[in-house]
């Protein structure tokens, strides 16, 4: 018996270790579900240039578009999921206000993923971050070390969900970047559904898309720069 044990647990070892090689570096098991070919490439970094002197006060076209994409409820109540939200600044000696969409900045250096004890907290090679939410056991380190508070915790049961955005009662989430429409070749639902072309999406790493071309000619900031986070979504206007 004790010789027929030793042989499963070498079996399952070897099959454990046969299934994380076929899972390759920057694969996740999301991609291979959704018919994605090969794994996330760090030759591409996914990020956001958000021009908010385009932004209009009192406009939530990113925020209902992001909610209908992901099947969120919408609400704001503090048990409801938020996975981009709008923030009205005022600087007081000015008088100026700006209004700007924020969500998960998707760092080059996530804090949450740092802090996560399960390694549910995830960051793809193109820069994407995400939440596994089978390995999340919902202790919310992430939501307190992100200084972004982008962050949500699913209080209550979920329906009618949709079936590319996996989501579950007792998880951590946040935006995605709408990866599964990036893995399909389209872009985030906030960038597609915004109005006055304030999202722009793209590739930071090529030096010739649009938004690499539009980094080099205009002024950008970070929110949060002092934490050294490397965000791959940068604000223009602020």
């Amino acid at each position: 018996m004790s010789e027929i044990n030793t042989q499963r647990r070498s079996f399952l070892k070897t099959s454990v270790g046969a299934a994380a090689v076929a899972v390759a570096p920057g694969m996740l098991l999301f991609d291979i579900a959704h018919g994605k070919a090969e794994g996330a490439s760090s030759k591409v970094r996914w990020g956001m240039l958000i021009d908010t002197a385009k932004c209009k006060p009192g406009c939530n076209e990113c925020v209902t578009a992001c909610n209908k994409e992901n099947g969120l409820s919408g609400g704001i109540a503090a048990t409801d999921s938020q996975w981009i939200r709008k923030i009205e600044l005022k600087d007081i000696s000015t008088g100026r206000e700006l209004s700007l969409p924020m969500m998960c900045q998707h760092c080059e250096n996530p804090p949450c993923v740092d802090v996560c004890p399960t390694n549910a907290s995830m960051k793809r090679a193109d820069g994407i971050v995400l939440v596994d939410k089978h390995r999340c056991i919902g202790c919310r380190y992430c939501m307190m070390a992100c200084p972004y508070k982008a962050r949500s915790f699913v209080h209550e049961p979920l329906h009618d969900q949709n079936p590319d955005v996996p989501r579950g009662k007792g998880t951590v989430e946040s935006c995605t970047l709408c990866v599964h429409r990036i893995d399909q070749g389209g872009k985030p639902a906030c960038a597609e559904a915004c109005p006055n072309n304030v999202i722009l999406f793209g590739d930071l790493n090529d030096p010739n898309s649009e938004i690499a071309m539009k980094l080099r000619t205009v002024a950008s900031v970070q929110i949060r720069a002092d934490l050294h986070l490397n965000p791959g979504v940068r604000y223009q206007g602020i």
